[in-house]
């Protein structure tokens, strides 16, 4: 059988496509890879279809190597990476042979390196994704991360055009970051001079930021109340807990939370949240919901 031998996993290699949805009402998180712009770079770049699988890789020093003939690309955080030991640029599509060996070493920018291989690995989806969601057990190989010595496993194809990602469309990971908010039903918990304050104000990424939520620290916001009954919860959205410090839920965020919501952060700004560091700067800009419905149709229609 053809396909990827895990020589080296890194420290948090998930497998993840666009995630899995309609089941929030039994619990089950969506998941899905938290970079969706380098996530659907990584198919086009090879005529993918937008919902196969491909690798989300967190750390350094993951190793591969092919037991078949393929081609594959790597998107994402900049990174060091190596085919057969010859350093090679990011944000495009190589062939590999039977016998290649893959290396991703240091990161330069970014946090997250998306790596897909032609019509995606093959392997058997779980409630309809491949995504992997630890806490839920689900996805992947084996519903957890890629250890040493797992297999990923492709159907050989034939070498196709290598394509790369025009340099107008590489993104920079700057160590600023302005997020898109469109405000929730519930702002008007917050008085004019708490959202003046929230909309106003520099907030840092803490290290309390993982693929569940990412937590800020600034400026305390305070809401007029006191908890709520929890319900449904969506990508994106900004709770305010009782500390005053936001919280920006994430793919693999649980399905209902009971903390205020000042607004919710625009999907597509969520995906330059997934590439920062802890200590980036982050401010917010307030977006009505016709413009954002807006730009979000205007990002897809490059993928769909």
């Amino acid at each position: 059988m053809s396909g990827f031998e895990v020589i080296k996993a890194g420290v948090f290699t998930l497998v993840q496509d666009r995630g899995r949805y309609n089941y929030a009402h039994l619990g089950v998180t969506s998941a899905g890879s938290l970079d969706e712009y380098a996530a659907l770079w990584a198919h086009k770049l090879l005529d993918n279809d937008i919902n196969d699988n491909l690798l989300e890789i967190a750390f350094s020093n993951v190793e591969l190597k092919s037991i078949g003939d393929t081609t594959i690309s790597i998107t994402g955080a900049y990174c060091e990476f190596f085919i057969n030991g010859v350093l090679k640029p990011v944000w495009q599509s190589y062939n590999i042979k039977a016998g290649d060996t893959i290396n991703i070493g240091k990161f330069t920018s970014g946090t997250r390196v998306y790596f897909a291989v032609k019509n995606g690995f093959t392997i058997k989806k779980e409630f309809g994704s491949n995504s992997t969601s630890i806490k839920d057990s689900l996805g992947g190989l084996s519903g957890n991360k890629l250890v040493n010595n797992d297999f990923l496993p492709f159907v050989d194809t034939k070498a196709i055009v290598k394509k790369r990602v025009r340099e107008d469309l590489l993104p920079k990971y700057e160590s600023e970051l302005t997020l898109r908010v469109v405000l929730s039903y519930q702002e008007s918990s917050f008085i004019k001079e708490e959202k003046e304050k929230f909309f106003n104000s520099s907030f840092t990424v803490t290290s309390d930021f993982n693929r569940m939520a990412c937590k800020l620290k600034g400026e305390q916001i305070k809401s007029s109340l006191d908890g709520i009954v929890s319900e449904g919860i969506s990508f994106g959205v900004i709770q305010i807990p009782k500390d005053g410090q936001p919280i920006i839920l994430l793919k693999d965020r649980q399905t209902i939370g009971g903390y205020p919501k000042i607004g919710s952060v625009l999907s597509i700004d969520c995906f330059k949240l997934a590439q920062a560091k802890i200590g980036t700067v982050v401010r917010f800009e307030e977006l009505n919901i016709e413009d954002s419905q807006n730009k979000i149709k205007s990002f897809y229609s490059n993928f769909f």
